[in-house]
């Protein structure tokens, strides 16, 4: 099975690789241009150019995953001849099921928007709360190229954080699973599942 993925870092590279499970093999496409002119907001101009690269990527793959939590709703709507889907959707309802509070960890301001969106839909449907917390300084960390400082950042925010599930909200986020002093749930592994059955089915 190929899944392929647009993402808007290379260090996500590294992270679906590290989550990839056995028999299935990723392509990689990095655009970060898109995640820089979608930084004051998710434009229509944004949103038909990465459909547009989504769409060529579904040509010789099983399933296509957007691995970008800001531009996660560009891949709803999305019509090619294999699944498309937004990595975060299946960290939402994940998170939503497990739980009756849910904490939602960010660090890029430009994906608040769009992840509460996305995990409220997911909540109202079953009833949970969910709070979004933003890690003040977490993503210009990220930026300068400080990936240790970033993630101790992150599972610092994680292990304060009320609630009786708490979901990481950006693949970049993932490694900082294994400093947590408590479970917490991650994007990779789920989207990638959810891509892997989408695709069987």
């Amino acid at each position: 099975m190929i899944i392929s993925c647009l993402h808007t870092a290379d260090s996500n590279i590294d992270v679906f690789d590290e989550a990839c499970p056995n028999g299935v093999t990723l392509r990689h496409n990095v655009r970060p241009d898109f995640l820089q002119a979608a930084t004051d907001g998710l434009s229509l101009g944004v949103v038909a150019r990465t459909q547009g690269v989504l769409r060529s990527l579904a040509k010789g793959s099983d399933a296509v995953l957007l691995t970008c939590s800001t531009l996660g709703p560009a891949a709803e709507g999305v019509e090619a001849r294999v699944p498309v889907q937004r990595v975060d959707a299946a960290l939402a309802r994940q998170a939503c099921v497990g739980g009756s509070e849910v904490a939602v960890i960010c660090a890029a301001p430009s994906t608040l928007a769009p992840t509460r969106k996305l995990f409220r839909t997911a909540a109202s449907k079953i009833g949970v709360d969910v709070r979004i917390i933003l890690v003040d300084c977490a993503w210009e960390t990220f930026l300068s190229g400080d990936r240790e400082g970033y993630l101790n950042m992150i599972a610092g925010a994680a292990d304060l954080a009320m609630g009786d599930v708490v979901a990481l909200a950006q693949a970049s986020m993932a490694p900082a699973a294994r400093l947590t002093r408590r479970p917490v749930l991650t994007s990779p592994a789920a989207g990638l599942q959810a891509a892997i059955d989408a695709a069987r089915h």
